[in-house]
């Protein structure tokens, strides 16, 4: 019998540049580009034009991604023009809910050979301004209001409640605040973050994923030296007495991630050993400002539907935006295992370009089951606006 369960076959991506650094000359359809190819590279087997689409999560838009990014990435690595593409945008979720497709697309047998994956180059991310402002530029340019695009949310739509528009911030802490979590905790897990992350850098876990780009060879925002210390010293990025900080949050990161999706007996075809099969997934939706919740929902959702709990899960991979967040979500669901949580660091260290993020973590839930010889992973993210996605990927 034919077995045609969606499994990711390859992966590849980008060192996560940090902001204004290695990877800042680079255009974000560039940087795809450049990942496409690594990833084609990988599958030597694989005529590109049996490639049934490129799917490509994509959070901004607003800039040199905005023409398609998935297509102008598909044309820059030198596909066939009849390789077809389209980007997504579920902002932080954008990379999974791309994977997500791809492995729907497989499993209906509407498609056989999908790329999937995400980018974003945050430092590149252009000011804008709004059109309806100015009948023109007769007047000096520094009268225009002009808006950043860089992260969060920006042209706010005035009808929306005050608390639903604040910075994504201030509304992580006040889901910590909630619940008790303070300052300490918070700078405690960014220190493990970093020490994982550097240890699993060092330990050459990447290597088999992570491609030099230009001179940049590993993520530019682990720090290895961080401790305590020397994250008490930073100030409150988003309010005035706060507990989230730039040193217990996620940074602002340019990076790139494609992974190949087809059926297992494709794979195989192509003399690939897959990393895992994408079993399933779930989204949901909370208020905008709880969406430091989401990931709770949105695993609940994912575990009831495939009959499993919390215990059956080996490996779980909890975007960090923000520790506050992490740490949220441990405090609902305390059967959740520490130990088995990011444990190689999260993106608190290893950086969260918006677009490619959570295309990373569905990439290391199973790069890490693999490892350890784990069967089931769980690789979840919250995601502005109040939502969170979770995926099950099942390491056969």
């Amino acid at each position: 019998m034919a077995d045609v369960r969606p499994v990711l076959a390859a992966a590849v991506r980008t060192p996560f540049g940090k902001n204004r650094g290695g990877l800042t000359g680079i255009r974000p359809d560039d940087l795809l580009g450049q990942t496409l190819q690594a990833l084609l590279e990988r599958v030597p087997a694989l005529d590109p034009g049996e490639i049934d689409d490129i799917v490509m999560g994509d959070a901004n838009g607003a800039g040199e991604d905005n023409r398609n990014v998935a297509r102008m990435g598909a044309l820059l690595a030198g596909m066939p023009v009849t390789v077809p593409g389209v980007t997504l945008n579920r902002l932080c979720g954008s990379g999974a809910e791309a994977i997500v497709s791809a492995a729907r697309a497989v499993r209906s047998q509407d498609m056989d050979v999908v790329i999937a994956g995400g980018v974003e180059s945050m430092t590149r991310a252009p000011y804008v301004v709004r059109r309806t402002d100015y009948d023109g530029f007769d007047g000096p340019a520094a009268e225009l209001p002009v808006h950043q695009t860089t992260v969060g949310w920006r042209l706010v739509n005035e009808r929306f409640p005050r608390h639903w528009t604040d910075s994504l911030g201030a509304c992580a802490e006040r889901s910590a605040e909630k619940r008790g979590i303070g300052r300490l905790a918070q700078d405690e897990w960014a220190v493990r973050s970093h020490a994982l992350a550097s240890a699993a850098w060092d330990a050459g876990l990447h290597d088999d994923f992570v491609i030099p780009v230009g001179s940049v060879a590993r993520d530019e925002s682990v720090r290895p030296g961080t401790t305590l210390a020397t994250l008490a010293e930073l100030a409150p990025a988003f309010t005035r007495e706060g507990s989230v900080t730039a040193g217990n949050a996620s940074p602002i990161n340019d990076g790139a991630v494609a992974t190949l999706v087809t059926t297992m007996d494709r794979a195989l075809d192509l003399g690939l050993s897959p990393l895992a099969v994408i079993r399933g997934a779930a989204v949901v939706a909370v208020e905008p400002d709880a969406f430091a919740d989401a990931p709770v929902p949105a695993m609940r959702k994912l575990l009831a539907r495939q009959g499993l709990t919390f215990a059956d899960i080996d490996r779980f991979e909890i975007n960090e935006a923000f520790a506050a967040m992490v740490l949220t979500v441990l405090d609902e669901l305390p059967e959740i295992p520490v130990d088995r949580v990011n444990p190689d660091g999260g993106a608190i260290a290893m950086g969260h370009p918006v677009g490619a993020s959570a295309a990373r973590v569905v990439v290391d839930t199973a790069r890490g089951l693999r490892r350890s010889g784990g069967h089931l992973g769980v690789a979840t993210a919250c995601i502005g606006v109040g939502l969170g996605i979770a995926v099950l990927v099942e390491v056969p």
